[in-house]
């Protein structure tokens, strides 16, 4: 797998990483875990107007394409209080969020499912905070 930038601000990197320390401390370390962490130690932090609009940052809304069925749905990353199945609201901490978390429009990425692995596309972003100014949310 090749090697790609995660931008992050400051604000959702200190709060990403207070995050993981408590989870690991409730929880230990799950593979999850260790790739967000993982991700959050070779990020780029910048200034929310340096984030580039075509990355998935933290209460993005994206459009995922199933590569296999041809299906689009839409989901925004949030953080986990902030979850909601109803409202295709899912947590950075969940398998799907860990891996959208820094990806691109046109980026593909694998998910792990009990079924098998489903293959995704970011289609294009919806509404990025960073793009539309919302940098305090």
């Amino acid at each position: 797998m090749e090697q790609r930038a995660i931008y992050i601000t400051e604000q959702d990197l200190e709060r990403l990483r207070k995050l993981v320390t408590q989870q690991r401390a409730s929880e230990g370390s799950s593979a999850y875990l260790r790739k967000l962490q993982g991700e959050l130690e070779k990020a780029a932090v910048v200034e929310p107007s340096a984030v580039p609009a075509d990355v998935v940052t933290m209460r993005s809304t994206v459009e995922l394409l199933d590569l296999d069925t041809g299906a689009k749905e839409i989901r925004t990353l949030v953080f986990p209080d902030e979850a909601d199945v109803e409202q295709a609201k899912v947590s950075v901490l969940a398998p799907i969020g860990t891996a959208m978390l820094g990806y691109r429009v046109g980026d593909t990425f694998e998910w792990k499912v009990p079924a098998g692995t489903r293959r995704l596309k970011i289609s294009r972003i919806i509404y990025q905070p960073e793009a539309a100014g919302d940098w305090h949310l």
